[in-house]
């Protein structure tokens, strides 16, 4: 029988304007499907005017100018229901969803839905629910003394896979894809018997738990961040008084 971590995958990826998923906005977004380890990937791209100026600081990261998206990206409305449904589609048909840093990318996508057409993510999936695998989520949970840092390129050196073109949404789409298949392989005696459902369910109680170790790490040495508990999806802020 073929294990979860060798068969139909689908992972999904975002570039923005910025590190606030409360205001900030995506700029390009990928999502890769493979039907099975060493298949073809299928990717759709699409390129977003945001309709607000990108930073000096996020254009360095990927690349993509202000003059470039307002000339060759489309307008977010309908971008954000395609990306949506695209999702969606993918839920129906039980394949997972490979994210990598999940809240981040699935709670914008969310709240550019909510800016630009009046739902949510949760709106677009019905009764279709989200199976999210988290490779970050997934590796601090399974190596979880390893010292350094957990960032995509880093996670791709450790497990020997190729990451071609950082911070492109397909290649880091299609590099999280393989880096899923990795973290699988080198911990089957502690995955093979899981299914893709109750992976996403531990990964929501491991990811709280890293959150509220890390929140304690923060505390102890006098940071002010602070680290939000939820996945795969942080709940809506409530509106202001």
């Amino acid at each position: 029988m073929m294990q979860w971590f060798e068969g139909p995958l689908a992972a999904f990826d975002t570039e923005t304007t910025g590190v606030d998923v409360e205001e900030d906005r995506i700029v390009s977004a990928a999502l890769v499907v493979q039907d099975m380890a060493g298949g073809r990937l299928r990717v759709t791209r699409w390129l977003v005017n945001p309709g607000i100026p990108v930073p000096p600081g996020a254009t360095e990261i990927h690349g993509l100018t202000d003059d470039h998206l307002q000339r060759n990206g489309r307008w977010p409305a309908p971008v954000m229901e395609e990306l949506a449904r695209a999702l969606a589609e993918q839920c129906a048909t039980g394949r997972p969803l490979v994210v990598m840093n999940a809240p981040f990318d699935l709670t914008l996508l969310d709240r550019e839905l909510r800016r630009h057409r009046a739902s949510s993510l949760a709106g677009y999936m019905g009764n279709k629910p989200l199976c999210v695998l988290d490779p970050r989520v997934l590796d601090r949970h399974l190596d979880r003394y390893r010292k350094g840092r957990r960032t995509l390129t880093d996670l791709c050196e450790l497990y020997g896979v190729t990451l071609d073109g950082a911070h492109d949404p397909a290649a880091d789409a299609a590099a999280s894809l393989e880096l899923v298949r990795a973290v699988g392989r080198r911990f089957s005696a502690r995955l093979e018997r899981l299914s893709p459902a109750e992976m996403h369910s531990l990964q929501a109680v491991w990811h709280a738990a890293q959150a509220r170790g890390l929140q304690a790490w923060f505390e102890k040495n006098g940071a002010p961040e602070a680290v939000d508990p939820a996945w795969p999806l942080r709940p809506e802020l409530p509106a202001a008084a």
